[in-house]
């Protein structure tokens, strides 16, 4: 019996030793193998990172162009509004001016029909301006069309 557990022992022994062979083989097989199939999960995750990257970046540029445009255009509608307000402005301040004129003419012209053969009335009006007049001096036009310089200085 003790040949034949010497027996078993070698036997388990040798197999061992096959499956630790074997084993020894099978990684020395299966490692490039599982390198290779690693570096192409690699390259597929890079892949499709890659991708991703490309497609965030496409997506910021449209967001950008379409902020640019929106932008412009708003600047534009600005633009618009702000000369179609200039232009009301100005047609406000032209019919303003007109109506300015019209009431200078029609004052105008009350105060011609009131001052027409109304001598007396210029006179007291001429002198009024004289006794009033603060120090300025009067040139007054004498027969030849010229006129008397400084005839009487105004006190100072």
């Amino acid at each position: 019996m003790y040949q034949n557990d010497k027996a078993i022992a070698f036997g388990a022994l040798a197999s061992v030793i096959v499956v630790f062979i074997l084993i020894v083989l099978l990684a020395l097989w299966g490692w490039p193998k599982y390198n290779v199939y690693k570096m192409e999960l690699d390259g597929q995750a890079k892949l499709k990172e890659a991708e991703w990257s490309k497609q965030i970046l496409i997506e910021d540029a449209k967001a950008r162009e379409q902020a640019a445009l929106m932008q412009a255009k708003a600047k534009v509608t600005l633009a618009e509004a702000e000369g179609k307000a200039k232009i009301v402005r100005a047609k406000a301040e032209g019919l303003a001016d007109i109506e300015r004129a019209k009431a200078a003419a029609e004052s105008n012209l009350i105060i011609g029909k009131s001052l027409k053969n109304n001598e007396a009335y210029l006179r007291y009006i001429w002198i009024k301006g004289l006794q009033e007049g603060k120090g300025e001096r009067i040139y007054i036009p004498t027969e030849a069309g010229l006129p008397i310089l400084e005839a009487g200085k105004a006190k100072k």
